[in-house]
């Protein structure tokens, strides 16, 4: 296992993160996975070397993180836990959201479930329109100066507004997103365009979710249909993607699979780990199987042929403005006829 620095917060987390959502018996399409069952996860995944555990309120109602801090409660000290807050968690008015109401009382619930004073690095889920950034950045700020978080992230947020909230934070001298949680993989490489970017130029830290399309980039599907009943994504069709050129994907990573003597979902996670932004990729299983074949992908390096084969058949079209910006620049001599030649080619 490799370790990679979390932004430019100095601490260093692996490079494979075990992600908690399969925790917890209410959302059994996800995983409805026991005490028993994620004890034995989350110790395999430590003797293979990952220090960082990520979870969310919402998932399974609490019981997630529950049944989290109850497997790690004797190596507290050695790892680095990560959960969210946005999600619904009652039936109350309040009891959502972003609001300094809703997050305080959410952080000290989390604290309480996951058995422990801290929280290594506390994420909001994605944004809230109907509160105020400033609000909720300042309660943030509040829980890190009281000790009970150490840093702040975001998940799912569009490119300008992680950007605002990166102003607002320098603006008023409040704590600042020090990375974010966003879906990337060969079937989904939007965030390419504009959030990597920015993080880049910000410095911040890429912890990647659903790396393998929700189970599709695992291997387990045709364009007949399933090849596995029990897969996640039989029942739960998430996140959306374009399922032929998904299949294309898929059709180019085989025979890479192959050639390493791995598994589909293996050059999925290699090709990721290959990508320069991305500090961490999190992983899920159900059974201890699954887990193992993802834990030999930190083994797995793809050749640089190899990972432009992959570039190549996932390709998806840039949006504007990128395409615009990729017609060249006009300062230098030649451009601008050399433009127009393209753009009449083009037209």
């Amino acid at each position: 296992m490799k370790y990679r620095r979390l932004g430019t917060t100095g601490v260093y987390v692996s490079e494979l993160c075990l992600g908690a959502m399969t925790f917890g018996t209410q959302w059994e399409v996800i995983g409805a996975l026991g005490q028993a069952e994620a004890d034995a996860l989350v110790g395999r995944s430590l003797d293979a070397g990952i220090n960082f555990f990520d979870t969310a309120d919402v998932y399974s109602t609490g019981d997630s993180e529950e049944i989290l801090g109850h497997a790690l409660a004797a190596r507290r000290h050695e790892v680095v836990i990560a959960t969210k807050v946005r999600g619904r968690m009652g039936p109350g008015a309040n009891e959502v959201g972003l609001s300094r109401l809703h997050i305080i009382a959410a952080c000290e619930a989390s604290l309480k479930r996951l058995g422990t004073d801290y929280i290594d690095l506390y994420q909001i889920h994605r944004s809230d329109p109907e509160t105020d950034i400033e609000e909720t950045l300042g309660a943030l700020t509040d829980l890190v100066r009281a000790g009970k978080v150490r840093y702040i992230g975001c998940s799912n947020l569009p490119a300008w507004e992680l950007m605002q909230s990166l102003a607002v934070s320098e603006r008023r001298s409040l704590a600042a997103f020090r990375c974010t949680q966003s879906y990337y993989a060969l079937a989904g490489r939007d965030i390419e365009h504009d959030t990597i970017p920015l993080i880049r130029d910000q410095g911040l830290g890429l912890l990647v979710w659903s790396p393998l399309a929700g189970g599709f980039l695992t291997g387990k599907f045709t364009r007949d249909g399933a090849r596995d009943a029990d897969a996640r994504r039989a029942a739960f069709d998430f996140p959306p993607l374009d399922k032929d050129r998904a299949f294309d994907i898929v059709d180019a990573m085989e025979p890479i699979a192959r050639a390493h003597r791995g598994s589909v979902a293996q050059v999925a996670l290699a090709w990721l780990l290959a990508k320069e932004a991305v500090t961490s990729v999190i992983i899920g299983a159900r059974r201890m199987d699954q887990l193992e074949d993802n834990l030999q992908s930190v083994d797995l390096t793809l050749t640089a042929e190899e990972v432009a084969r992959l570039d190549e058949v996932s390709a998806t079209p840039a949006p504007y403005p990128a395409w615009m910006l990729s017609l060249g620049d006009d300062r230098r001599p030649g451009t601008s006829r050399n433009l127009a030649a393209r753009l009449r080619r083009e037209a």
